[in-house]
């Protein structure tokens, strides 16, 4: 098992399959892109599937979710997600993804054994999403919504982040839209990952103000018939329910002493934080013909390292030289 020394258990696994994107969200990367990791460098797909079981088989993960950059670029995705879903015992497989393409792909990779799916939607006003996204896609982002459910890959869920001054306005109007459709919505605050470090804390729309907007238009109560667990978000009744919303207070109220996720990187890193600033490199010993024995061994021992907290609140914080891109979900 992937256990730490604060007794937490890694049964979460997010793998990153690129770190490219075709959006430029403000608070990932640079209108102009980044430079993005050299093809050599990527994990193919033989590699992403070995460790993938290894984790499956040997380490106790229970879930795999596919994420980016943007995951549905890699074209051998429907493949990565058969052979995910074949193996035993059988994992949860869920892909993050903006849902460019989405409306092409989601009945291929029902088919193929995905689970569900988490699609990033920030407004529902096409000029707001060119502004965050700098690309005029919205209307392929609800086609990919739509295609998912009509798929059966539910509950689809969609992630927003508010920005002040930006869509900070649109938190009902969101949460009106996913109740009409029959999404599941869940906010989660801006966190410190984009490429340009300019995050400010004084930014960024907090769960309680989050909260506050909604509370305007909707009785919200905690949901207490469902234990929260390991999932990052606090989840509310809309109404008496059964509809929910959560928010995820990743900043403000951190969930680290329950986390139970993993991370590996589009080349083969494992991150036993989102936040880390260290990486475990297992490309490297499985190219150098390191038995499945070893990658493990190398697995929790990186996991065993994790810090007790993202340490967002103390002073010797320091955001992590890899954005969001490059890191995975």
């Amino acid at each position: 098992m992937l256990v730490d020394t604060f007794g937490r258990t890694a049964t979460d696994l997010r793998v990153s399959l690129t770190d490219r994107c075709n959006l430029r969200c403000s608070y990932c990367m640079p209108p102009e892109g980044l430079d993005w990791l050299p093809k050599p460098e990527l994990l193919t797909d033989d590699e992403v599937l070995r460790l993938v079981g290894i984790g499956v088989r040997d380490l106790g993960i229970t879930e795999v979710r596919y994420t980016g950059g943007e995951p549905l670029l890699r074209r051998g995705l429907p493949g990565i997600v058969q052979a995910t879903a074949a193996l035993a015992p059988r994992p949860q497989v869920s892909l993050t993804t903006n849902g460019i393409g989405l409306d092409r792909l989601a009945a291929p990779l029902a088919d193929a054994g995905l689970d569900r799916v988490n699609v990033s939607l920030d407004t529902l006003d096409a000029a707001t999403f060119k502004r965050l996204a700098h690309r005029d896609r919205l209307g392929d982002v609800l086609a990919g919504l739509a295609a998912a459910r009509a798929a059966g890959l539910a509950p689809v869920k969609i992630n927003a982040v508010l920005m002040r001054g930006i869509n900070d306005h649109e938190a009902v109007p969101l949460l009106r839209y996913c109740l009409e459709h029959g999404y599941r919505l869940r906010f989660i605050e801006q966190m410190p990952l984009d490429a340009q470090h300019g995050w400010k804390r004084d930014d960024m729309i907090t769960a309680d103000e989050i909260l506050d907007r909604l509370s305007a238009a909707f009785t919200l109560t905690p949901d207490e018939a469902h234990a929260r667990g390991s999932a990052p978000a606090e989840t509310f009744l809309i109404d008496g329910g059964p509809a929910t919303v959560g928010v995820i207070g990743s900043v403000t109220r951190p969930f680290c002493g329950a986390c139970d996720r993993v991370r590996l990187t589009a080349d083969g890193q494992i991150r036993n934080c989102l936040f880390a600033t260290e990486e475990s490199n297992l490309r490297d010993a499985l190219r150098g013909g390191a038995a499945d024995t070893v990658l493990a061994d190398r697995w929790r021992a990186a996991v065993r390292a994790k810090r007790a907290g993202h340490g967002i609140d103390d002073p010797s914080f320091l955001q992590p030289s890899r954005p969001m891109s490059a890191i995975g979900g």
